[in-house]
């Protein structure tokens, strides 16, 4: 769901899916609409990069089910990608261990598709959240999430983590 301050703008919808796996999970991201009218970080090498979400990108939180201690994921369509630790609610951020990420991204004029495969300790089950941030041209935000809590959009808080996954 759009948060209920964006504008609509030219994506029209996002759809997500995670899976977790042995090495941890396989997620999905599309978004629907005018690609071209969206700002889009160029490719470029896959490294770990922070403040992803200053343009562009998609996110997902694990947290573990009955625990304060949650990981967050920033995937760029530019392939770079950032992963943190929490303890809780904002608290004790630090960098957390990745094996392994790749990331494949393909658009055309009226869709975006980002696949990306992590290798990386995920307990399950877990409560998830699956979000995306598009930047307009003119800085303007658009932010997706399976459900917010109250005020402005915070990705942080528990309210968006509304998928559980079991292995």
């Amino acid at each position: 769901m759009l948060h209920r301050t964006c504008d609509l703008g030219p994506i029209r919808a996002v759809t997500a899916s995670v899976t977790a796996t042995d090495a941890g999970c396989d997620a999905e991201f599309r978004l629907d609409g005018t690609i071209g009218r969206i700002n889009l970080p160029q490719h470029t090498t896959a490294t770990r990069m922070d403040d992803l979400w200053k343009t562009t990108c998609f996110e997902i939180f694990w947290q573990p089910i009955g625990g304060t201690y949650y990981r967050e994921f920033n995937l760029s369509p530019s392939s770079r990608w950032a992963c943190y630790d929490f303890d809780s609610f904002r608290e004790g951020m630090r960098d957390a261990p990745v094996d392994a990420i790749s990331i494949a991204c393909s658009h055309n004029d009226s869709g975006l598709v980002l696949k990306a495969s992590i290798a990386s300790d995920l307990p399950a089950p877990a409560q998830v959240a699956l979000n995306a941030i598009v930047e307009h041209p003119d800085g303007g935000m658009q932010f997706w999430a399976l459900a917010f809590g109250p005020g402005k959009p915070e990705f942080h808080s528990e309210a968006c983590r509304q998928m559980i996954v079991e292995r």
